[in-house]
């Protein structure tokens, strides 16, 4: 009986790795392009040759992995828009690993102060106007910090995006996902925000002028080195891998 349970698991997963392998051939041949609508899941199971199931597991495997999205009551899509990669494998890798803070400032550090110098050499009008609007809520909200975080935690996205690279992109946004929620709950009460609001218009302007080396010398001067972190910032970036492990 046992037996029997292992070999139904295994032809289960198999099934559900033939509805992956499927949707990535098409995609790989050109069939399917971002935002177009996948076959109903009876549809699937009957080209394919395996039962609904399997189709549903191999579907949350392929949204797991950011390449397919399900909206209720209308069906499941290729997704489309800018990739975004999970920051769970990150958070696994960092509590197996012992990353530590300094290794994860550092990693920061250096994708958003190299993204910084592609925005000032490649971003359009529409992104520029993007990173001014975010500035512009910073100084409004210097006395409201949570929304002073979420304008803040979009600029860094804007300038992200305006690398014209995806990869890199994606990259930030993974990293910085690590953060933000510790980052709602630890920033200091009282703190006066209007400075880190000026640093990022200081990015912006760099940024504007298409000026790569003031745009990079610019995000360096606002993302702390390890060695310059605040005690609290250390305390901070101690509890983020922490609660990896949990």
């Amino acid at each position: 009986m046992i037996g029997d349970e292992r070999d139904f698991r295994a032809s289960d997963g198999a099934a559900a790795e033939l509805v992956m392998d499927h949707v990535r051939g098409r995609i790989e041949r050109a069939e399917l392009r971002p935002g177009d609508r996948l076959p109903p899941e009876r549809e699937l199971a009957q080209r394919i040759g395996v039962s609904r199931p399997s189709v549903r597991a191999g579907l949350r495997s392929l949204s797991a992995m950011g390449v397919v999205q399900t909206r209720h009551g209308s069906g499941t899509y290729i997704a489309d828009g800018p990739p975004q990669l999970d920051s769970r494998p990150l958070s696994l890798l960092a509590a197996l690993h012992g990353f530590t803070p300094e290794q994860m400032f550092e990693a920061r550090r250096v994708l958003e102060v190299g993204v910084a110098g592609l925005a000032a050499e490649r971003a359009t009008g529409e992104q520029i106007a993007a990173m001014a609007e975010e500035v512009t809520g910073m100084f409004a909200s210097v006395e409201d910090q949570p929304a002073f975080l979420m304008h803040d935690i979009r600029f860094h996205r804007a300038v992200a995006m305006a690398s014209g690279n995806p990869i890199l992109a994606s990259l930030v946004e993974m990293v910085s996902s690590l953060y933000f929620e510790h980052r709602r709950r630890t920033l200091p009460r009282g703190r006066d925000l209007r400075e880190t609001a000026v640093i990022h218009r200081n990015i912006y302007h760099a940024v504007r002028a298409h000026d790569a080396d003031r745009a990079r010398r610019e995000m360096s001067v606002h993302l702390p080195r390890p060695q310059r972190l605040s005690s609290a910032e250390t305390r901070a970036a101690v509890a983020v891998v922490a609660n990896f492990a949990r």
